[in-house]
């Protein structure tokens, strides 16, 4: 068991949780022991420490692991120190069991040393907290104990949040602790947000009088007249903290107040506190001082600081019960937040400054140094602001985007307005690291207020474009900055082309016209070679190749070859919207299996040892993608179960990695996840109001719904996609591939019509852009419609070579599928050997749903049809094709589930053509028809 100690209270604290704390403590326990997670919230002094603390050690016992942190405001601004408390002493057990990419981050976040490969995003850290909380779940228990969870740095926090939320399932227990002032705390909300589901969220309010006097008396002030017991109640609201501060004060008072009379002292902790500074000598009170200004103040870092004598002075203020006090514990902590708070703001500001300037040398964090260095700093002073600029690409490249932003912003503050860097273009920087860590408000006021006064066109155009970036998918409700961003920009090609970039991605979000983004996207890679911008460059192009690709349009191979000329852009590059996806989807689309699968691969290698998780996502995806149309359908289930678990985890691509993981399901795994996770997808598409992955989705849903036998499901949803790809201007049919299933569904209900017309217009298309597997699949799908005209020797001759052509293009599942389709064609009887071809070929495809479809055509399939007797009734004259076909069919005894195998339609379809039988014949039931039949032939 590993056990953090550096907070463990004493059992002579322990007794006090008791009082006015049992029916609480008593709903804490049975959470916890249920295996939940215990959200403890209140005031500052309430007691929520004691409780924690008590319940911690309780239960500590019963876990194999006990992970603690406890933060302090003045270390709330240095990224990942509650994550070291955390994880620091563990993380050589966990280390090898990471990932090389996550163990990279984790390791370079917790020492400060090495590479990081986090750069904007964290996710690779993010995504190492989370495993390596599993790894210790794997070996047992594990409980995580965090107080003082607003002080928490904000890099740890959003990471026990991030790793918290993501923990079901996994027996590992939160145990936290928060402050909050009022019952409907907007910090108890966003905590409680951030832990496990069904946390129990507990709050300690106020004790009464008679649990106040208690308290007081259990604490050696006891025998206090009643009256001054109720007026302590009355000063401190009942707070645990405040009244044992004021009994203390009334202790040491040489004459104690009358009954009826005032308390003889301050109101406020802070006053309160400060009457017990008077107390200490200067010099510990200029200690205490330099420790409430240092992020984690340690005897060493006093000494360091120039406090020589800080032991006996921190002895001092601890005999006072300013500091909390503990043999194993490193570090120097104040009793409460609040003494050190108040002591820092009692201070003179010269006091203050003379703090940070000995601590601006003391400290050895370089961030910490760099802080205390512009807290010591009055006015503007260049070499300050190049070192608070220099300590926030370390704090960005360690992966604390909002810890770079403050110091983006201080460095702004001392940067000289003739600078170069300038104020401005420090403050942009901040902001864009401001959207980096998800504050996008305060991005957006940053850059509303450079805009207010700066005069240089590139800084105003920057700033546009940040206000632009935080609108995100709601760019409609900015649509009056680009005017104005244009305006700023001039003539000046490279800042025309970051306004044009964006105005592609408009057209695409807001307008939904491909064509109007591809132009744009051109016209912006245009400026930036103009411009000599290679990045905005790459990025148009690659925009502009995506967006030809899925349009069918005939110069996306040439704009791929030209987004992947050299020089490359290190940040474009390997991206997943970058060039080498683009020609990865182009590969994929031209039925070239292979090389897409050899160019994805290589992708998926770089992004991984780059550590960037969001493309890692996308390039899962990617080559399941691949694997699926080669038939490899165990090995595409397996890459599509990891990118969805990994999109899961990360929060990013989820609708995209579920709508994969649905079609590779449905092929080789369970029909009705495939089904539940399709329907997903179109939810979280229809409610982001995302029309390209709605028609991805949809085509999922419609293929699952195939495979699970609900042709009219199919032809509800994939006429849905059918519509919105013609809204968009997709006209690609290698792009989502959904043609052949809707025209098969469409034979299965009987609108073979309306199934050719698909058909049609589809194979125009794939001609056009010489979509040979397509073709394949439309012909296997044209069979389907021959036969139900009853020409089956054409259908059996274009399914054959349906089946010969997707082999060679090495299209495993659906040369499967039209080897299927033809031996059902044929029967029982004939068919028999086709039959078990069909099943050899959905085996070796471990494509298990349709093997099963194989196994119940056969256990209906029924005798081969006998050709048709000159004897057969006249009045089958009047039917149709199919009408006769099943009239034929019925009258052999067929039932209607052997015809629908028989035909390869539907049950419903076959009802329904038995339904116009009836009519046409002026019968009442198949029992008619038998009659029918025997009455003409006895003539």
């Amino acid at each position: 068991m590993t056990v953090r100690r550096d907070f463990q209270e004493s059992a002579r604290c322990r007794s006090d949780l008791v009082i006015g704390r049992e029916e609480l403590f008593a709903g804490a326990r049975g959470q916890l022991s249920s295996g939940g997670s215990v959200l403890l919230h209140g005031p500052a002094g309430i007691g929520k420490s004691t409780v924690l603390r008590a319940l911690a050690e309780e239960y500590g016992a019963t876990a194999r692991t006990v992970l603690r942190c406890s933060a302090t405001e003045s270390e709330s601004h240095l990224p990942f120190l509650a994550l070291a408390d955390l994880l620091g002493l563990v993380l050589d057990e966990v280390s090898p069991r990471l990932p090389a990419a996550q163990r990279t981050a984790l390791e370079s976040a917790l020492t400060g040393r090495g590479e990081s490969s986090l750069q904007r995003d964290g996710l690779a850290l993010r995504l190492a907290v989370l495993s390596a909380l599993r790894a210790l779940a794997a070996d047992g228990p594990v409980l995580v104990v965090a107080d003082d969870l607003q002080w928490l740095d904000p890099a740890s926090a959003e990471l026990l949040g991030f790793a918290a939320r993501r923990l079901e399932g996994t027996p590992v227990q939160l145990l936290c602790a928060v402050r909050t002032e009022g019952q409907e705390s907007q910090e108890y909300d966003r905590q409680l947000r951030a832990c496990p589901p069904g946390t129990l969220a507990v709050r300690l309010g106020p004790l009464t009088r008679a649990q106040v006097a208690q308290l007081l008396d259990h604490r050696g002030h006891g025998g206090l007249p009643r009256s001054t017991v109720r007026e302590i109640h009355r000063t401190s609201g009942g707070n645990p903290l405040f009244a044992l501060e004021l009994g203390r004060a009334l202790a040491d008072s040489p004459t104690p107040p009358r009954p009826g009379e005032p308390l003889p002292v301050p109101t406020s902790l802070r006053a309160l506190v400060l009457s017990r500074l008077d107390m200490l000598s200067v010099e510990a009170r200029r200690t205490l001082l330099v420790a409430s200004a240092g992020a984690r103040p340690t005897p060493a870092l006093l000494h360091a600081a120039g406090r020589e004598n800080a032991e006996a002075e921190c002895a001092q203020a601890a005999e006072l019960g300013l500091l909390a006090t503990g043999s194993d514990a490193p570090a120097v902590r104040f009793a409460h937040p609040l003494i050190s708070a108040a002591l820092y703001a009692e201070a003179p500001a010269h006091e203050r400054r003379a703090a940070h300037a000995a601590l601006s040398t003391a400290a050895s964090d370089p961030i910490e140094r760099a802080r205390h260095l512009a807290l010591a700093t009055t006015g503007t002073d260049p070499e300050v602001a190049a070192r608070l600029a220099e300590a926030a690409a370390l704090a960005r490249d360690r992966g604390a985007p909002s810890v770079a932003a403050q110091l983006g912003l201080l460095a702004a503050r001392h940067t000289p307005a003739d600078g170069g860097p300038g104020p401005e273009e420090r403050r942009l920087a901040a902001a864009e690291d401001a959207i980096t860590a998800g504050e996008v408000d305060l991005a957006r006021d940053i850059a509303r207020e450079v805009l207010t006064r700066a005069s240089v066109p590139a800084d105003r155009v920057r700033a546009w474009i940040i206000v632009i970036d935080t609108a995100g998918h709601t760019m409609a409700e900015v649509d009056a900055v680009f005017p104005q961003a244009l305006a700023d920009a001039g003539d000046d090609p490279r800042l025309l082309a970051l306004v044009h970039y964006q105005l592609a991605w408009r057209a695409l979000i807001v307008e939904g016209d491909f064509t109007e983004a591809r132009q744009a996207a051109a016209h912006a890679a245009e400026l930036a070679a103009r411009g000599q911008d290679r990045r905005t460059e790459l990025l148009a192009l690659a925009f502009q190749a995506q967006t030809e690709t899925l349009m069918g349009h005939p110069e996306a191979p040439r704009t791929i070859k030209r987004a992947l000329r050299e020089p490359q852009d290190p940040r474009v590059a390997c991206h997943h919207n970058g060039a080498g996806s683009a020609r990865f989807r182009w590969l994929v689309m031209g039925d070239q299996l292979a090389e897409a699968r050899t160019t994805v691969t290589a992708l998926l290698r770089e992004v991984r040892r780059r550590g960037s998780v969001e493309s890692e996502v996308h390039f899962l995806r990617g080559l399941a993608e691949t694997e699926l149309r080669a038939g490899h359908c165990g090995r595409a289930l397996d890459l599509a179960r990891d990118s969805l678990r990994l999109a899961r985890d990360s929060g990013i691509g989820e609708t995209a990695s579920a709508m994969l993981t649905s079609l590779a399901e449905a092929s080789g795994g369970d029909v009705d996840r495939a089904l539940a996770l399709a329907r997903e997808a179109v939810q979280h598409a229809e409610e982001d109001g995302d029309q390209m992955y709605l028609s991805r989705a949809l085509g999922a849903l419609g293929y699952a719904q195939l495979v699970a036998g609900d042709p009219a499901g199919t032809v509800r949803s994939l006429r849905r996609v059918r519509s919105l790809e013609l809204g968009l201007g997709i006209t690609d049919p290698a792009r989502g591939r959904w043609q052949g299933d809707l025209a098969e569904a469409l034979v299965r209900t009987g609108e073979v019509a309306e199934a050719q017309d698909v058909i049609d217009v589809s194979r125009e298309h794939a001609l056009r852009l010489g979509r040979e597997s397509v073709l394949a699949v439309l012909d296997r799908s044209e069979a389907l419609v021959r036969a139900a005209r009853g020409e089956r020797e054409a259908a059996v001759a274009q399914l054959t070579s349906a089946q010969d052509r997707l082999g060679k293009l090495g299209y495993g599942l659906e040369e499967a599928r039209a080897a299927f389709a033809l031996a059902r064609l044929r029967g029982r009887g004939p068919g028999a050997a086709a039959f078990d071809e069909a099943a050899r070929m959905f085996r070796r495809c471990r494509a298990l749903p349709w093997l099963r479809q194989v196994e119940d055509a056969l256990a209906a399939a029924g005798p081969e049809p006998v050709p048709d007797r000159p004897e057969a009734p006249a009045a089958l004259e009047v039917l149709a094709a199919m009408e006769r076909q099943v009239a034929a069919l019925v009258m052999e005894g067929a039932t209607n589930r052997e015809i629908a195998a028989r035909l390869f339609i539907s049950v419903k379809t076959v009802e329904a053509t038995l339904t116009r039988v009836y009519r046409k014949l002026g019968i009442r039931s198949r029992v008619d028809i038998v009659r029918l039949a025997a009455a003409r032939r006895a003539r």
